[in-house]
């Protein structure tokens, strides 16, 4: 009975150390913020499901390129937004992928879409969600 005790201190033990390595290798791999990982756990589980896509208006909104959806609808419609080079309306769907310049007070702005998100998120993940 001692050396069942024992295994099976031994295993948890195994299993603990096993769990600390694990979390540590996310930790290097994941933002080292704690809040910033979790508002990205957050922004990916209110993100489309799989095939599913996101209103380009409302993208740009969500990764702050814009100050509200209804300035990113606006400059749709001005044709100051194109993905992959064409002119697109405020409910053209955006996927993974796709280049998105937006031209917005004075300058222009050319992103690669790299995550979708439908939630408006903070700057330290939006910055996630695309290449700059």
């Amino acid at each position: 009975m001692a050396s069942e005790g024992a295994e099976y201190d031994r295993t948890r033990g195994a299993g603990d150390t096993a769990e600390a390595t694990g979390e540590g290798g996310r930790e290097t791999a994941a933002p080292p913020d704690p809040k910033i990982a979790a508002a990205v756990a957050a922004a990916e589980a209110a993100g489309p499901q799989h095939g599913e896509t996101v209103r380009i208006d409302s993208w740009i909104w969500s990764v702050r390129l814009v100050k509200t959806r209804s300035l990113g609808a606006t400059a749709c419609r001005g044709g100051h937004v194109r993905v992959n080079g064409e002119r697109v309306k405020p409910a053209h769907s955006v996927r993974v992928g796709d280049e998105v310049r937006l031209r917005h007070e004075g300058r222009e702005r050319v992103v690669v879409v790299k995550r979708l998100i439908r939630k408006r998120v903070g700057a330290p993940v939006a910055a996630q969600c695309y290449i700059d």
